[in-house]
């Protein structure tokens, strides 16, 4: 299939808006293909990221499809590009957390092999379980990625490069999943590599998800806020407004016309 990427008016980032099951096409595609392949998302945090470090920008820039993460992500994006898409499904239905996609990965042609890295032995156990139920009679391993160092992510690269997984689900949450590609990216086994940030702990019901109607609001936010106040107050308080200052900047410096 044809991955478009769209602009995101205000926010000058690229995205590859796809329904589950158009994602769920693509990444059969990518696991035939065999070779490597990047499966990111964008919401407010990532897109601040990329506008401020380099490396995340370059990771971004070479990832196969950057799905629409978050809500105000997806709202904007419907502003430029919902109109040419009113046929199908609404803008909401292009919004992907990684929740939302995991559990189709049962439609993935030929995918025999799974890698999940990340989140505690509990978490990542439950979610490794779990996904051999989705994929029935694929090999799924797992690696708890807590305490993550420089010696964990040798012996990680190393384990992967012996299982040789076709896909692999990245949870050291953001932006340290992402740094662990870029710096590795090259030494890697050919596979699918998914970052999934805090998705292996909702996987296996440690932590507990939002109603997805607060999702197709936009307000999945505030159910993170009550829950985790001191982990996400930051990012709904503060970190807009930096965003903000990075696109002005951005603005003033010609730079959205890249």
């Amino acid at each position: 299939m044809s991955l478009v990427r769209d602009r995101v008016p205000l926010l000058d980032v690229d995205v590859t808006a796809l329904c589950t099951d158009q994602l769920i096409e693509a990444i059969s595609g990518f696991v035939s293909d065999g070779t490597t392949r990047l499966v990111l998302g964008h919401n407010l945090h990532s897109v601040t990221l990329f506008h401020s470090r380099a490396e995340f920008r370059k990771l971004y820039e070479r990832g196969d499809v950057v799905l629409l993460d978050g809500a105000p992500v997806a709202m904007l994006w419907g502003l430029g590009h919902g109109s040419t898409r009113s046929s199908g499904p609404g803008i909401m239905e292009y919004r992907l957390g990684s929740t939302d996609w995991v559990p189709s990965l049962g439609g993935v042609d030929g995918l025999d092999r799974i890698a999940v890295v990340g989140a505690g032995p509990e978490a990542n156990a439950r979610t490794v379980e779990r996904l051999r139920g989705i994929v029935s009679g694929a090999e799924v391993v797992g690696r708890p990625g807590e305490n993550w160092d420089d010696a964990g992510e040798e012996a990680t690269v190393e384990w992967l490069s012996e299982f040789r997984p076709q896909l692999v689900l990245l949870g050291l949450g953001m932006p340290l999943q992402e740094s662990v590609l870029h710096r590795r990216l090259e030494e890697l086994p050919p596979a699918v590599y998914c970052t999934v940030g805090g998705a292996i702990e909702q996987l296996a019901g440690l932590q507990k998800l939002a109603p997805r109607w607060l999702g197709r609001l936009g307000l999945e936010w505030a159910w993170r806020l009550v829950l985790h106040p001191g982990r996400v107050a930051y990012r709904v308080f503060g970190e807009p407004w930096v965003l903000l200052g990075l696109l002005v900047r951005r603005r003033f410096s010609g730079k959205a016309s890249r």
